[in-house]
C-alpha cells in the first residue's frame, strides 16, 4: 500500500540528487548480491555502505574533465569509500546503473501519478452523485441532440479516469524492471544469479532479454500511457471550456474573489486552468512521439535515446501530475447552473423531444417516413424562428392530434423518458 505522506513531491524524484540516490541505490544492492554469493567480501560492503556518499556538485566537476557522468559519479563515491571502493561496479556496465536507477525513478512517479489519479477519481465520484439527476441538453456535432443529465456526462469522465487507473497499475508492472547483464548483455562478467538478487533487493525484476540497455519500447509505452492520461483531461477541459461559453453558461470555472478576467474588459470571467491543460495536453503528447523515436537504437546500444530521456521523462512526468491536480481542483470547486441547463434544453420549445413525437407516432401506427416528415418539418420551422416552439407546434398539427391525446403529447417531453436507465451506468460504477 503506498503511503500518501512518505511520498516526495513529483519534481523531487527528478532532481540530481535523487537520480544519484538511485544510482548509488543499484550499485550497493549488486555489491550486497556480490556478496551473498561470495564474490566480494562482506566486510568490505559493509564499509561500502557505511561510508559512501556523493557530492552533486562534485560529480559535475569530474564529469567536465572527463565528459562521462558515470565515471564522474563513481569517482566521487570512491572519493568517500577508499579502498573498499575497488568492488563498487565490478562486471558492470554503465547501462546497468542507469536503466536499473531509471526504472526506480519511473516506479516511483508512477507511485505519485496514482495517489493523484485516485484523488481525481474521488471528485469526480463526488460530483457526479450530486447532479445525478441534474437534467443538461446532450449534444453531438455541437448541436442539441436529447437530454442527459450532467452526472451521466461525468460517468463518462469517471469510467475514462477508471481505465487509466488500471493501465497504470499494468504500467507499474511493466516499467518496474532491472538490468544487471553487463556490455551487450551476455552476462560475461557478472552472473544472472547477481542480477536477481540486486533485482529483488530493488523491488523490481530482471529483464528477459536485455543488450547493453533495458529496450526502449517500455519507456515508450511509460510515456504514451501519460499520453493517454492527459488526452482525457483535455477532453475534460475542452468541454468544461465548451460549457462555460457566454451563450450556454451551463457550468463555470471557479472564479476566486480578487481574480480579473481580462486587462481590458471587467466583465470577463475566462475559463484560464481548462486553456491551460490543453496546452500542457499537446506537450505531453509530443513526448509521446520522442520515446517513439527512441526504440529504433544502433546494433545492442547507442545514446542517441540518452538526450531525449532526460528532458522528456521527467517532463511527462512533471507535467502529468500537474495537470491531474488542476483537473482535481477543478472538478471540485466547478461552479453548475441547473437553471441554465434547464433553459438551453428548453430551446425552441423543446425541440429536443423530437424523437420521442417520432416514436409515439410510430407506435400508433403511421409509418417511418410519414412520422419521420411530419416531425421534421415542426422542429425545422421552430429551429428557424425566434421565438419558435416546437411543443407549441406539434400541440396544434392535425396530423400529431388525431393520433396523439394531449397526454400522450405531454408526455414525449417529459425529460425523464431519457433518465430511466441512468441508475444501471450508477450501478456499473458504484456510485
Amino acid at each position: 500500500m503506498i503511503e500518501r505522506y512518505t511520498l516526495p513531491e513529483m519534481g523531487n524524484l527528478w532532481n540530481e540528487n535523487y537520480k544519484l540516490q538511485t544510482w548509488l541505490q543499484v550499485e550497493i544492492a549488486v555489491c550486497e548480491a556480490q556478496a551473498e554469493l561470495g564474490y566480494i567480501p562482506s566486510e568490505a560492503v559493509a564499509e561500502i555502505k557505511s561510508k559512501a556518499n556523493f557530492d552533486p556538485q562534485r560529480v559535475l566537476e569530474i564529469e567536465a574533465e572527463v565528459r562521462h557522468d558515470m565515471i564522474a559519479f563513481l569517482t566521487n563515491v570512491n572519493e568517500y569509500v577508499g579502498d573498499a571502493g575497488r568492488y563498487i561496479h565490478l562486471g558492470l556496465t554503465s547501462s546497468d546503473v542507469l536503466d536499473t536507477a531509471l526504472a526506480l525513478q519511473l516506479v516511483a512517479s508512477l507511485d505519485v501519478l496514482l495517489l493523484r489519479l485516485q484523488d481525481l477519481i474521488q471528485a469526480i465520484r463526488h460530483k457526479a452523485r450530486e447532479h445525478r439527476y441534474t437534467v443538461m441538453i446532450g449534444r453531438s456535432h455541437g448541436i442539441h441532440a436529447e437530454p442527459m443529465t450532467f452526472g451521466f456526462k461525468l460517468a463518462g469522465w469517471l469510467a475514462e479516469v477508471l481505465r487509466h487507473q488500471e493501465r497504470l497499475q499494468i504500467l507499474r508492472k511493466t516499467i518496474a524492471v532491472g538490468k544487471i547483464s553487463g556490455a551487450v548483455g551476455t552476462y560475461a562478467n557478472i552472473e544472472p544469479r547477481v542480477e536477481a538478487i540486486a533485482c529483488q533487493k530493488l523491488g523490481l525484476k530482471p529483464d528477459t532479454a536485455s543488450t547493453q540497455v533495458i529496450s526502449r519500447d517500455i519507456h515508450a509505452d511509460y510515456v504514451q500511457q501519460l499520453a493517454l492520461v492527459a488526452a482525457s483531461i483535455e477532453r475534460f477541459a475542452v468541454e468544461i471550456r465548451n460549457l462555460q461559453k457566454t451563450d450556454v453558461l451551463e457550468v463555470e470555472e471557479f472564479f476566486a474573489k480578487g481574480q480579473k478576467g481580462s486587462s481590458a474588459m471587467p466583465h470577463k470571467r475566462n475559463p484560464i486552468r481548462s486553456e491551460r491543460l490543453t496546452g500542457m495536453a499537446r506537450l505531453v503528447r509530443s513526448h509521446a512521439g520522442a520515446v517513439l523515436e527512441n526504440v529504433a537504437l544502433w546494433h545492442e546500444r547507442d545514446i542517441s535515446h540518452s538526450s531525449v530521456e532526460r528532458v522528456v521523462l521527467p517532463d511527462a512526468c512533471i507535467l502529468t501530475h500537474f495537470m491531474l491536480h488542476e483537473i482535481t481542483d477543478l472538478v471540485t470547486n466547478l461552479l453548475v447552473y441547473p437553471q441554465n441547463m434547464e433553459r438551453n434544453l428548453n430551446c425552441y420549445g423543446g425541440v429536443v423531444f423530437s424523437q420521442r413525437v417520432l416514436l409515439t407516432l410510430i407506435d400508433k401506427g403511421l409509418n417511418r417516413e410519414e412520422a419521420y416528415a411530419i416531425v421534421q418539418q415542426n422542429a425545422h420551422t421552430a429551429w428557424n424562428q425566434p421565438e419558435g416552439n416546437f411543443r407549441d407546434l406539434i400541440s396544434k398539427d392535425p396530423r400529431v392530434t388525431q393520433n396523439l391525446s394531449s397526454a400522450e403529447i405531454e408526455t414525449c417531453f417529459d425529460p425523464q423518458q431519457h433518465l430511466k436507465h441512468l441508475d444501471q451506468v450508477y450501478q456499473r460504477l458504484g456510485i
